[in-house]
């Protein structure tokens, strides 16, 4: 919502194409973002497909609004009123009338937003530098613990730099909300039956989990609809392949994706590659590239068909996996799932920070390396209370990092000597934030 306030502001704004994921919330965001404008006007292609019609005589934007208006029944107030165009992939040509409407009449605060949009971005008729984009991600959980009344906790972790430790008891209960969050993800719908049923925790989960299951074969359904060229049984076992692949990283670190096994007959990437790239265009899966070299730039250090690939909410990979909310609720967080602790630390970062890679040399690895300010910055990820990183060690002897950061089960601290610094995981959406003065902090 800052954002979108931000773009309503900006003098130089174009149409604003908001991205991601169905059912993440888009729909419902743009609603309330018009209630700070005195109307707001809805159109969505994919309800009502005859408003198509309107963008195929031309795409003059004075004659479309002046269409819309009609249909509307109400006039378009150019500088008090909102217009959105949802679920716009429907319409491709309202897609390329964006860069009309940005040219002649710049002054219209227009909003669209689509589900699969990702998978058009390609498209010739695109209005490649006529718009403004955002991608809205599923919740985090520090947004998990703003829905819940959970104000408290959200203090501390915004003020945490002030402190500087966290007691006891404040770390045991936001461990324990981690879990629910494990197990509930950040999608709106999911999230909002937790909170109704919250006081019936077995009845929340149990609900939760109907609902990601629904969730998950509306996604199944896109894909049969919307593939096109690509085949919708490639991208569907690719899909499902993903926390079955995860799955299996029992001890350590997640493991490269294996393209064997997946479609009968097919064990190389190359033809996988375009089911792969739907997907991760759709939104649906992470693709974090593995280099063998610790210093950037990292782009020169890897091989297109080697990456790790992990799911984008961790809800729906719990669901996914058949993963019973009890075994998340009784898990000491060991040896013992660790993708899940990974699969969330990138959840938790992937708004922030765009460029993420893994590192393997020989038998070392780090679960990311992030470069910030020109310093290679590796992160190791632990899901228990054992934070013994030798990998870490063997990175730290070759390339000599500024400072490395460990997120685990256990509660914050600092070690000089290492130059290390240890989070607890439910810290891991406050990383990005606190770089800089951990920069700061380690060049004095």
């Amino acid at each position: 919502m800052k954002k979108l306030l931000e773009w309503k502001n900006n003098k130089t704004r174009k149409p604003l194409i908001l991205k991601g994921v169905r059912q993440v919330g888009k729909t419902y965001l743009l609603k309330e973002f018009g209630k700070e404008f005195k109307n707001c006007h809805y159109i969505n292609f994919e309800r009502n497909p005859k408003l198509s019609e309107i963008f195929e005589k031309n795409l003059d934007p004075k004659r479309i609004l002046d269409d819309l208006q009609f249909h509307l029944n109400t006039e378009i107030n150019l500088k008090e009123d909102l217009l959105i165009f949802d679920e716009i992939q429907e319409c491709p040509k309202a897609l390329t009338s964006l860069k009309y409407f940005q040219e002649e009449i710049p002054e219209l605060f227009l909003c669209s937003a689509g589900s699969l949009l990702g998978i058009y971005l390609g498209d010739s008729s695109f209005p490649v530098g006529k718009v403004d984009m955002l991608t809205l991600y599923p919740m985090s959980f520090q947004e998990f613990l703003m829905v819940i009344a959970e104000n408290k906790l959200l203090d501390f972790l915004h003020e945490f730099e002030k402190s500087n430790s966290i007691p006891d008891i404040v770390h045991e209960r936001l461990w324990e909300y981690l879990k629910h969050y494990f197990i509930i993800g950040g999608m709106p719908e999911v999230v909002s039956i937790y909170k109704k049923y919250k006081n019936d925790i077995f009845h929340a989960f149990t609900e939760a989990r109907k609902k990601q299951e629904d969730i998950v074969l509306a996604y199944f359904a896109d894909m049969s609809k919307h593939s096109g060229k690509v085949n919708a049984m490639h991208l569907n076992r690719i899909f499902k392949s993903v926390p079955a692949q995860l799955e299996k990283s029992i001890d350590g670190s997640v493991g490269k994706f294996k393209f064997k096994g997946i479609v009968p007959g097919v064990t190389h990437y190359d033809r996988l590659v375009n089911a792969l790239d739907w997907l991760e265009n759709m939104g649906l899966i992470i693709k974090v590239h593995i280099v063998n070299y610790g210093k950037t730039p990292f782009g020169g250090y890897f091989k297109e068909n080697a990456f790790k690939l992990f799911l984008f909410d961790i809800g729906i990979l719990g669901s996914m996996s058949g993963l019973s909310p009890r075994v998340i609720m009784n898990y000491d967080y060991g040896s013992y799932k660790g993708y899940f602790a990974e699969n969330f630390v990138l959840q938790e970062f992937s708004p922030s920070i765009r460029s993420l890679f893994c590192w393997h040399e020989k038998k070392a690895e780090i679960e990311f390396l992030i470069e910030h300010n020109s310093a290679v910055i590796p992160i190791e990820v632990k899901s228990g209370n054992n934070i013994q990183a030798k990998s870490l060690i063997v990175f730290s002897k070759k390339y000599n990092p500024k400072y490395s950061i460990v997120l685990s089960a256990k509660s914050y601290r600092y070690d000089i000597s290492k130059k290390t610094y240890y989070f607890p995981l439910y810290m891991a959406g406050q990383i990005p934030i606190i770089l800089p003065s951990l920069n700061s902090k380690n060049s004095k």
